[in-house]
C-alpha cells in the first residue's frame, strides 16, 4: 500500500503507550510519490495545484504531482510546497482502513514504521483503555474518506458507462533561447481524461442529471485541472537543471503544451 510499510490494527493492548509525536516535516512521506490518489470531493481544490488525471484498468483518479517515478515536484526537503492542495490520502497518514471480511467491518490501522508514531507521544492514542480524542477524530477522518472513495468508484463508472473518458498524452516540445524546436515532442504521461466535446453532445436531460448530482461540476474541474500540465513541466525542467550541472541546459519561456 502507497506510503505504509507495517499497517497493524489499532488496540489498546498492543498501542497502548503509543501515540503521536509531532515532527518537523510530517508529509515527507510523499517525497516518493509522483501520484496520489484522489476523491471525487477533492477536485475542485486539487484543480488549482495539479493535473487531474484517470490511469489504470480502473481509472483511478490520480494527482499528477510529478513526472518521474519516486520524485514528487510539490516536496522540496521533505516539505511541501504549502501553496498547493494535500489529498486526503496523504493526510489520513499513519491511519488507514483495513477491510475484515470475516466480520465485514472496517479496523482502523496505523502504520507503526511511521517517522510520528512514538512510545513517548504528545498526543496519545489511548486514554485508560479508550482511543482518544485524536483517535476518534482519526476514525471519522478515515470513514469519510471511506465514503469519498466509494462515491469516487461511482461516479467514475457512471462516466465509463456513459464512454466519455478518452485516451490523452500530455507532451512537451523542447525549445532553444530562440524559441526553435529542439528535436521531437516527448511524451510525458499517458493517461484517460474525460473528453469535454463527449460531455457536450450528451442529451440535455443526462447534463442537467449529471449537474444535479455534482457529477458535472467535477468533469468541469477535472478538464480546468488540465491546464496545470505546465506547472509541472516546468517544474520538473527547472528540477532537471538544477540536477544536471555538467551542461547548462538551454533557456526558454517554457515547453509548448499538446494534451
Amino acid at each position: 500500500m502507497l506510503f505504509y510499510s507495517n499497517p497493524q490494527p489499532l488496540n489498546a493492548e498492543k498501542h497502548g503507550g503509543l501515540g503521536i509525536k509531532p515532527i518537523e516535516k510530517p508529509f515527507s512521506f510523499l517525497g516518493k510519490a509522483h501520484a496520489v490518489p484522489l476523491t471525487v470531493n477533492e477536485f475542485g481544490l486539487a484543480s488549482t495545484s495539479y493535473p487531474i488525471i484517470f490511469v489504470g484498468k480502473d481509472k483511478m483518479p490520480i494527482g499528477a504531482m510529478g513526472v518521474r517515478d519516486n520524485e514528487n515536484l510539490y516536496v522540496k526537503d521533505g516539505a511541501v510546497d504549502p501553496d498547493f492542495y494535500i489529498p486526503a490520502f496523504a493526510r489520513r497518514y499513519p491511519f488507514v482502513f483495513a477491510n475484515d471480511s470475516s466480520q465485514e467491518r472496517l479496523v482502523l490501522c496505523v502504520d507503526r514504521d511511521a517517522a510520528m508514531v512514538s512510545n513517548q507521544p504528545e498526543i496519545p492514542f489511548f486514554n485508560d483503555g479508550q482511543p482518544s480524542e485524536f483517535t476518534t477524530n482519526a476514525m471519522n477522518f478515515c470513514r469519510d474518506f471511506e465514503s469519498q472513495r466509494r462515491r469516487t468508484e461511482e461516479f467514475v463508472k457512471e462516466i465509463d458507462k456513459l464512454g466519455l473518458f478518452a485516451e490523452r498524452e500530455a507532451t512537451f516540445q523542447p525549445r532553444d533561447n530562440s524559441g526553435n524546436n529542439i528535436g521531437d515532442p516527448q511524451v510525458v504521461a499517458k493517461y484517460y481524461a474525460i473528453d469535454e466535446q463527449k460531455v457536450n453532445a450528451l442529451p440535455e436531460e443526462k447534463i442537467a442529471e449529471l449537474q444535479r448530482n455534482g457529477m458535472l461540476g467535477a468533469v468541469l474541474a477535472h478538464n480546468i485541472s488540465l491546464l496545470n500540465w505546465s506547472r509541472v513541466i516546468n517544474r520538473a525542467l527547472r528540477a532537471q537543471e538544477a540536477d544536471a550541472v555538467q551542461q547548462p541546459q538551454g533557456g526558454s519561456d517554457g515547453p509548448s503544451l499538446q494534451i
